[in-house]
């Protein structure tokens, strides 16, 4: 009496297990049908936190769109095109379209607003060499754009420095964090990307960065080591 008890409720289980799953799979036929299960979820019925868009509106380049979210949408252009994650030196300075490491999204992201990173920061070496101690005194146009350690301490002497802490559970917290900001990480290794302009359910901001084996958008949650530094252009 107790095994048919037992298989009786086994097969409700099954029963309301497959037609739970049904249910679900047509109600959201339109989120499921290309997209991966991260996109899935996000599109499911949970209650988001709305954290406030408090980022630059200004508009030097007069296109119409803010100068922070152009900085997102070319930086997006790495992901889009699958740039490769690509370390390796060049003559010139810059890695042909396709390749390059986690400071090429940074130049590049900034060349839609008509900042040149490459020319600001070469100059600024020149001009107080002292700063830059990953140059270790002698200059390379060729490469020093390109690393991680002195695209943060130009970043630190040129934009404002803001918080460090992500406090996933504090929308004042969250909100520190908008579109365009750069984010910097040493511990581990050295690492950079750009803050995105596509949050989770939570509030948590995406980073745009390169890292093995391609460019791509994460969450900045899903990175384990410290967060370094966090800075902001002044628009």
């Amino acid at each position: 009496m107790r095994k048919r008890k037992v298989l009786i409720f086994c097969v409700l289980l099954i029963i309301i297990s497959v037609t739970t799953i049904a249910f679900l799979k047509q109600k959201y036929r339109s989120a499921l049908e290309g997209n991966s299960i991260g996109d899935i979820i996000e599109n499911l019925p949970i209650k988001k936190v709305v954290v406030p868009d408090e980022s630059s509106k200004e508009d030097k380049n007069n296109n119409g769109i803010p100068d922070p979210i152009d900085i997102v949408n070319e930086a997006r252009k790495e992901v889009e095109r699958e740039t490769v994650y690509k370390d390796a030196y060049y003559t010139g300075g810059y890695p042909p379209e396709g390749e390059g490491v986690c400071t090429d999204v940074i130049w590049r992201g900034f060349n839609a607003i008509n900042v040149s990173i490459k020319e600001l920061l070469d100059k600024d070496i020149r001009e107080n060499l002292k700063e830059y101690r990953r140059v270790n005194s002698k200059p390379d146009p060729n490469i020093d754009f390109r690393r991680v350690l002195n695209q943060d301490i130009f970043f630190k002497r040129y934009c404002e420095s803001l918080t460090t802490q992500l406090n996933v559970d504090d929308v004042n917290n969250l909100k520190e964090w908008q579109p365009g900001d750069i984010v910097v990480f040493v511990e581990g290794y050295e690492h950079i990307a750009i803050i995105s302009d596509k949050r989770d359910s939570d509030g948590i901001p995406y980073v745009i960065h390169n890292s093995t084996p391609k460019a791509s958008e994460a969450k900045l949650s899903w990175f384990n080591n410290p967060i370094y530094a966090h800075y902001r252009w002044k628009y």
